[in-house]
């Protein structure tokens, strides 16, 4: 494994872009030459495997750390915080990715079968050792980059291989159920995706739970288990990581863009985004207009 591993970081190192993208659609490379402090972002649906350094993201009250030869899966695309650490010029954190699309699970499964699949949604997030068997496919997916004339036709056969081994792996079930379109996670999927679409919008928890096609109770209790958070706090998350993204590039209408993601109060905004960056909004949007080249 040390040797497969030896083999990634330089092939990751090669390929790295600023972007993340690759020459493979759906195929990200980060390289990372120091450690920031945490910031927010979308999770995507997506395996993660680190070759170098590590990643620690944290969702709602819960903590993910992965390092080299571990590999994290995001079954649902959710608002999280994270950082690169153990990163510096001379030893860059390093990743490779590869965004998960339920109709490549699901052809997958009409082959092979569901196999077994929690009864309830399982956490969104998962992390876990990756086998030789997983490293060795990202390793020859990787090896393509350098062979355009065997890309076309040799990718999507090892990304198929990729995603069988995610599904017979220690987190088969997570996998499964975002190809699944009747599973509990794409229920919350389902609730998730109206929420972030419709974030500055009120809800009522019950309307919400019906468009998921779940008994209010249910949709409590999945929704809970997938993102660590409940619908009103996974709604107020989405609000503040759209309101810095919106600060970023309008540092001087706060008050405005507090109105714009759905706060009535100026108070309040600034309060709940004081709690979740550390800081007041004014003071904040002075940093990332700083930040910005």
């Amino acid at each position: 494994m040390m040797q497969q591993l030896d083999e990634l970081r330089t092939l990751l190192a090669r390929h790295a872009r600023p972007d993340w993208t690759t020459a493979i659609d759906g195929v990200l490379i980060s390289k990372v030459e120091r450690s920031l402090p945490p910031s927010p972002s979308m999770s995507g649906t997506v395996l993660a495997v680190i070759a170098q350094g590590a990643k620690r993201l944290s969702l709602g009250d819960r903590v993910y750390e992965y390092h080299a030869g571990q590999y994290l899966v995001a079954s649902v695309d959710l608002p999280v915080t994270g950082h690169f650490v153990d990163a510096s010029q001379r030893r860059p954190a390093l990743g490779f990715g590869l965004v998960l699309r339920p109709d490549d699970i699901a052809d997958l499964l009409l082959g092979a079968g569901p196999g077994e699949v929690p009864a309830a949604a399982p956490p969104g997030i998962a992390v876990s050792d990756a086998p030789a068997e997983l490293l060795d496919a990202v390793l020859r997916l990787v090896r393509l980059l350098e062979t355009p004339r065997d890309r076309a036709v040799l990718a999507p056969l090892v990304i198929r291989e990729i995603l069988w081994r995610l599904v017979t792996g220690e987190q088969g079930g997570l996998v499964r159920q975002l190809g699944l379109p009747d599973s509990g996670l794409r229920h919350v999927e389902r609730a998730v995706r109206w929420i972030r679409d419709n974030y500055a919008e009120p809800f009522r928890v019950e309307d919400v739970a019906r468009l998921a096609g779940m008994s209010v109770s249910a949709f409590h209790r999945n929704f809970q288990t997938v993102t660590a958070m409940s619908p009103i706090q996974f709604q107020k998350r989405i609000r503040l990581h759209q309101a810095r993204l919106l600060l970023a590039t309008d540092p001087g209408d706060i008050a405005g863009v507090g109105a714009r993601v759905g706060y009535d109060s100026p108070s309040q905004f600034s309060r709940e985004y004081r709690r979740a960056f550390g800081a007041p909004p004014s003071r904040d949007a002075g940093r990332l207009e700083a930040a910005l080249p």
